[in-house]
Order: C-alpha cells, then sequence, then structure tokens
C-alpha cells in the first residue's frame, strides 16, 4: 500500500485509510475486529473512527483490533463535536479507554459547518482543552474535520492550529469542495478525504458511473477504483477513508491502489466536465440537514431525489425508492415548514426545501413512467 506524509507531522500514513462508520454486524465485536486486522495485514495503517459510529460500537471495536497490533504500527483518528472544555476532555478520556491507548494520533475538532460554529468551539473551550491535552501527550496531532467551502474554512485554517483536516471530497461534490482541499495542501496541512463513493451512491449505481472507468471489465469494480483514482490523483490528498463493511470491499480498493497511476491532468479535466454536467447536485447522505423540526427524514426524500437524475428524470424509479425501500410517501415531505435550517446545515448546498416541493408534486401526478 502506497504511504503519503501527513502534512508535516513527519507521520506516514496509507493512501487508503479505514472509515470506521460501516461495520455490518457492528455488535459481533471478533467479527468485527477482524475485519480491521485483516485491513491492516493488506497495508492500511490509518484507521478513522468516532464516538456515536454503528451504534457508538466503533471505537469498542477499533480498540478491540488494534490492541493486537504494535503500536508503531498504525495511526488511530477520533473525534469530539462538543462545545465546551468539561465535554470535550471526557469525551477524550471515553476515547482513550475504548481505543485502549495511551494518545490517539490524529484528534479530531468535529463537524466544523460554518464560522459561527468555530468560534463557538473557540469560546466554549473546547479547543483549548483539546491543545492542553495535546501538551499531555494524550493527542499526538490535533486536527479537524469540516463541510465548510474553502472561502470559510479560511477563517479556522488560518490560526494554525490544526496540523490537518478530514474533508468530503469524490467525484459528484469536488466543485463544492476543490477550493478547501486546495487551501489546506497550499498550508502544508495533511488531508484526509472522506465519502469517496458519494454514501454508496457510485457502486450502486455503476451503469450509470460507467464513464469513469474507460476500459475496465468489470463494471462495478471499475467504478470504485475510478472513483478512488480520482481521490488519490489529488496532490493535496493525503489519504481516503473508505467505510469498509467486508474483505472483499477492502481488496477492492488496495487492488485500485495497486495499480494506481495518476489520472492525467486531460482526463481529470474531462472527467470533471462530464460530471459537472449531469450529476452535480447529487445528495450524498451524510445526514448533516438532520435533525428536522418537523421530524422529516430528509436524506431519505433526497436519496429518492437523486433517482430522478441517475435515472433521466424517471417519476417511478424516484416514487418506488421513497415507498418500497424507505417505506415513505411522497405527500408526507409536505410536512416540511420551510424553515430553511437544513439547507444552513447542508454540506453541499443544496436546495432541499424545492426538492421536497419537487417530490411532493410528483407523488400527485397521474401515473406515469
Amino acid at each position: 500500500m502506497r504511504q503519503n506524509s501527513y502534512g508535516t507531522t513527519g507521520q506516514k500514513i496509507s493512501a487508503i485509510g479505514f472509515g470506521g462508520m460501516r461495520f455490518s454486524t457492528p455488535r459481533d465485536l471478533q467479527r468485527s475486529a477482524e475485519l480491521v486486522l485483516y485491513a491492516h495485514d493488506k497495508g492500511i495503517n490509518y484507521f478513522d473512527t468516532a464516538p456515536g459510529y454503528c451504534n457508538d460500537l466503533s471505537e469498542e471495536i477499533m480498540g478491540a483490533a488494534l490492541s493486537q497490533l504494535p503500536r508503531d504500527s498504525y495511526a488511530v483518528a477520533s473525534k469530539c463535536s462538543r462545545h465546551s472544555a468539561d465535554e470535550l476532555r471526557q469525551s477524550l478520556e471515553q476515547s482513550l479507554r475504548r481505543l485502549r491507548v495511551e494518545s490517539i494520533d490524529f484528534f479530531h475538532i468535529w463537524c466544523l459547518m460554518n464560522p459561527a460554529d468555530w468560534q463557538k468551539r473557540l469560546q466554549g473551550g473546547a479547543v483549548e482543552a483539546a491543545l492542553r491535552a495535546r501538551e499531555e501527550g494524550l493527542i499526538r496531532h490535533l486536527v479537524c474535520s469540516s463541510h465548510m467551502p474553502g472561502e470559510e474554512i479560511s477563517v479556522v485554517l488560518e490560526e494554525n492550529i490544526f496540523a490537518g483536516v478530514l474533508l468530503g471530497y469524490n467525484v459528484l461534490n469536488f466543485p463544492y469542495r476543490s477550493a478547501a482541499v486546495e487551501l489546506a495542501g497550499a498550508k502544508g496541512l495533511g488531508v484526509a478525504a472522506m465519502n469517496p463513493l458519494g454514501g454508496g451512491l457510485i457502486p450502486q449505481n455503476a451503469e450509470r458511473f460507467a464513464f469513469l472507468a474507460e476500459d475496465t471489465e468489470d463494471a462495478e469494480g471499475g467504478v470504485v477504483e475510478a472513483a478512488l483514482r480520482f481521490n488519490a490523483s489529488h496532490p493535496h490528498i493525503t489519504t481516503t477513508l473508505v467505510g469498509f463493511s467486508s474483505r472483499r470491499e477492502i481488496d477492492q480498493a488496495c487492488a485500485a491502489l495497486e495499480r494506481f497511476t495518476p489520472d492525467s491532468p486531460q482526463r481529470l479535466a474531462r472527467l470533471k466536465q462530464q460530471i459537472e454536467a449531469s450529476f452535480n447536485g447529487l445528495c450524498t447522505g451524510c445526514g448533516y440537514c438532520l435533525p428536522c423540526p418537523a421530524a422529516l427524514p430528509i436524506p431519505r426524500f433526497l436519496d429518492a431525489c437523486n433517482r430522478l437524475l441517475l435515472q433521466r428524470g424517471k417519476r417511478r424509479a424516484a416514487l418506488d425508492r421513497l415507498t418500497l425501500h424507505w417505506h415513505l410517501s411522497a405527500e408526507q415531505a409536505a410536512d416540511c415548514t420551510g424553515c430553511g435550517l437544513c439547507e444552513e446545515r447542508c454540506t453541499q448546498q443544496l436546495p432541499i426545501r424545492q426538492r421536497l416541493a419537487e417530490l411532493q408534486a410528483l407523488g400527485r401526478e397521474p401515473s406515469a413512467p
């Protein structure tokens, strides 16, 4: 597995990282831990987790697995989204116990949504508490996780507090994300890219995304490999996190890097043009639009809206996804009060209220394809 230097930390980490948010059977601690160990055997040495992942079991799984390995053979990352100093300290100490380590290699000030949120972390004492914990040796490198665009995240990165940043970046959302990645790279920071497969949209719609995988016989494997290659080709991306749930997925990701040669600038430009024309604006299901004051499961409605793009506007594809997969009706979208909180939180700045209204109208139309 190819390794890259994480910013100026001097630490080498694998170009593919293990995202600990998609264990298929998190309550089966041994089986899940074996998946982590398998990834390590394949050359992956960066393991990302957080409180709350997989029914709040992800850190326990990582601890059970990583405690069996030499400490210098892996880097572990965790997170905290709390605002106050006391809450961050409590969360950090809990993570240390669960992970069975004396220090966390990369500890994130988690999920910074906008500059106002950043100010809350400063004013509440969370950042100060994290810096103090770093001085104590409980944290090796303090980093942040953000969904802000480049012009907003610059406010955070200019503080020169963090060694790196975790950002969502993939072939679907790169128009919104590129400025932030470029800024982090220009400052010499490590960049971990999450959600490289668009929340599963890319492998689930392999035929629709076949243009990503030129000259590849295996359609599903081809688009996955192409999506990972797209991220790995970016000179400022240190590692790309993949949420693994099976050995096959690990093998697939590792194979993509074994065969890796960076995409040429010409091919990247061509892909970007095609993607921007066809797919920009798909919801990746990150869930940061929640909670909804009206208790609407917004990502599920937007997942149905995605089908209108992916299947070229077929009404039935969207409604079937909503009713058969999510057991919801388009009419339920009428519960939206139009408050706009979801759009303020949306990491892609999608027109959520408009899409909910379109979905509701779609449900009222006479039966059609």
